[in-house]
């Protein structure tokens, strides 16, 4: 699939798995068509620096985009079109987005070391920023329950969090000695996978 001009840093298929999103170091998001390969209408161009993140919502109807321009921007999927105006709140690049399972909430994850929750409807914070980490958030993800945010970190460990309140839910995961870069709950919310530059899952 080409269309991008430079990286391509993540990629999503659509809850229908019709389309794809993909977000690029050439500031746009791009949908394309998963049956034919073809790009779906113009690049979505709003961002004004790197794409690190984007996702689906669960309906298939809105795509979120995480970027080093420090924000969050809502799409409409069919139209391209922004929805509202960009998230704003974080102080350095946006390393990750995810919608919540019901798609009522986003969460996005940052080189300013905090995790944000933000209501996707009015585009604004909700709460303050989770704090904890050391070092930038690398990424984050909703557990399916929506009870809990995961996120893993440059400083190493996996934190876990109250979706609703905000606090900590216990210690730091340790175990990894560098950077983790992924992370992810399993659908029962019992177990959760991080994958680190430390060459271990």
């Amino acid at each position: 699939l080409k269309g991008h001009y430079h990286w391509v840093r993540s990629v999503a298929f659509s809850p229908d798995g019709r389309r794809i999103v993909s977000g690029s170091d050439d500031c746009t998001v791009r949908i394309w068509d998963t049956e034919t390969g073809n790009p779906l209408g113009n690049p979505l161009k709003g961002h004004n620096s790197m794409v690190w993140s984007v996702a689906f919502s669960p309906d298939g109807r809105r795509i979120v985009s995480g970027s080093s321009d420090w924000t969050v921007r809502i799409w409409d999927a069919e139209t391209g079109n922004p929805l509202g105006n960009p998230l704003k709140g974080h102080n350095d690049w946006v390393r990750s987005v995810a919608f919540s399972p019901d798609g009522r909430r986003i969460v996005s994850g940052s080189n300013d070391c905090t995790v944000r929750i933000w209501d996707a409807e009015t585009g604004n914070s909700l709460g303050n920023p989770l704090k904890g980490h050391n070092y930038r958030v690398q990424s984050v993800a909703f557990s399916p329950d929506e009870r809990r945010i995961v996120s893993g970190s440059s400083d190493c460990t996996v934190r876990i969090w109250d979706a609703e309140t905000g606090n900590a839910l216990g210690n730091p995961l340790k175990g990894h000695n560098n950077r983790v870069q992924s992370v992810a709950s399993s659908q029962d919310g019992r177990r959760i996978v991080s994958r680190s530059d430390d060459s271990t899952v």
